[in-house]
This record gives C-alpha cells, structure tokens and sequence, in this order.
C-alpha cells in the first residue's frame, strides 16, 4: 500500500477522544492515521479499527517507538506492545520518535548514535517478523539519518519533521528527497497558531478557502505528506480538501513569512 496523504494525526488526541477521532476520520476519508506509543491512545485506536471492522489492507497505521529507548531489548518490547494495544498484526510504518530522549532534545551532547543504530536493529528484526512492513525516522536531521544509512542495508522509509509556513528545515527535506526518504510533515498548522495569522488569512480570502487549507497546501507543495490534527469532523473535512493551487508569487511571499 502506497503511503495515503493526508494522514490525520493523533498527537495530542485525548484517550477519551482517540476513538471518535479514527472513526470521524475514516468516514471523511482519511486512510493514514499517525500515532505513537507516547500519545497514549493506541488502545482507543484499535478499539476504533475493531468498531469499523476495517480490513488490515483498507488502512494505513504509523507508530513511533518513544524517544527515551535507546536500547535493542526495550525497542523489541515496546514493538509488540504496540501491536497488542493497537489489534493490528503489523503495523505499515514504525518510527524512531526522536534521536534524542526529550528531556534532552533541544540541548547541547551527544546524538545517541550506538542507541539509535540498537533500536533500527530491533525495528529490522521486526521487519523480518512480518511485523512492521516499512521503517523510518522522526526528527531525525542529516547526521542521524547518516548514522543509521552507514549502519544498515534497511532503508529509511520517512523521516516526520516539523513543518509549516515560518518553519521549514529545507536542508534536511532536499537531504531526504535525494535519498529515496519520504517526508512527512508533522503540524503543519503551526499547532494551530497559523489559523489566526493575518498574513495567511489575506492568502486564504484570495483563493476563498480557509487558513488551514493554505498551511496544508504549503507543506504539500514541499512535496511532503501533511499530518495535521482536528478533534472535529468539520475541522477534518477542510483540512482533507486542498484540491488548489496556490500562485508562485504567493507561495514565495509565504515562504518569505517568519513567524
């Protein structure tokens, strides 16, 4: 199965509201649904999958192991621990959250290189197994994508990064284009603080959609896959219809924006 785009992300989705968001989704569409082991809803997912009675092919499902793994034997148990709470037999994508345990992503130190090369070896292993059938990355940049391409035969399958109007890393999206790596862009609505910039809403009124259309637009043309996020169903349908195009003028001045 071909990687769907949009997919609709589960970051920030409550356990209460998990459920209700897979089965809005797949009603209004969408066939990717992006989670991961540290958003704590996996479980409501797969009630949502069991409720729809969905077949394992009519649907894309991506998890991501948690950032604070560097370890093989953690990363084989937390694969399986998924697979349970989510009632799947192999999930499509699985993720390397992030290079870094959060706690010290954003700060000076070391890449955690050897941890990351023994979580790939698990999540191959795993492939092997029939139990993941692509594997990527997430916040990973050019060094760490090196560190495991260097290690392993296994290619990267994508590489989720953050994304949006004011935001774009185009060195590592031009690093992994060149490479064969799909890039998903993760809120790509500037988690929602975009919606209410008076630059973008002067863009949408022009082309008589709404704000969010642009945002998702804008990473589309990237050419990577946008992963936005909605607890709504009518907020859902906007965010999947982008069928527009948007003006070379307009997607420099965008471009130009730093926000």
């Amino acid at each position: 199965m071909k990687i769907p785009s949009p997919g609709l992300g589960f970051w920030q989705i409550s356990k209460e509201d998990a459920k209700r968001v897979f089965i809005e989704g797949y009603e209004v569409g969408y066939r990717h649904f992006d989670t991961a082991i540290a958003y704590r809803n996996e479980s409501e997912i797969g009630e949502a999958i069991k409720e729809l009675n969905l077949k394992r092919e009519d649907y894309w499902i991506t998890s991501k192991i948690p950032a604070e793994i560097k370890n093989y034997k953690d990363a084989k148990k937390a694969i399986d621990e998924s697979l349970q709470r989510l009632g799947v037999e192999y999930l499509d994508l699985m993720l390397i959250h992030a290079p870094k345990p959060w706690a010290l992503m954003f700060l000076p130190g070391p890449r955690f290189h050897k941890g990351n090369r023994e979580v790939w070896r698990a999540m191959v292993e795993a492939k092997q197994e029939g139990k993941i059938k692509n594997l990527g990355v997430s916040n990973f940049n050019i060094e760490d994508i090196k560190n495991i391409t260097d290690y392993s035969d296994e290619p990267i399958y994508a590489n989720q990064i953050l994304i949006h109007i004011g935001h774009v890393t185009k060195n590592v999206i031009d690093y992994c284009h060149q490479n064969n790596i799909i890039v998903e862009a993760y809120s790509p609505l500037g988690v929602g603080k975009l919606i209410d910039n008076e630059q973008i809403k002067k863009i949408a009124e022009k082309y008589n959609v709404s704000p969010a259309r642009v945002c998702i637009k804008y990473v589309n043309e990237l050419d990577t896959i946008p992963l936005p996020r909605s607890r709504s169903k009518n907020h859902m349908q906007d965010n999947f219809n982008f069928e527009f195009e948007l003006s070379k003028e307009d997607k420099e001045y965008l471009d130009s924006l730093k926000i």
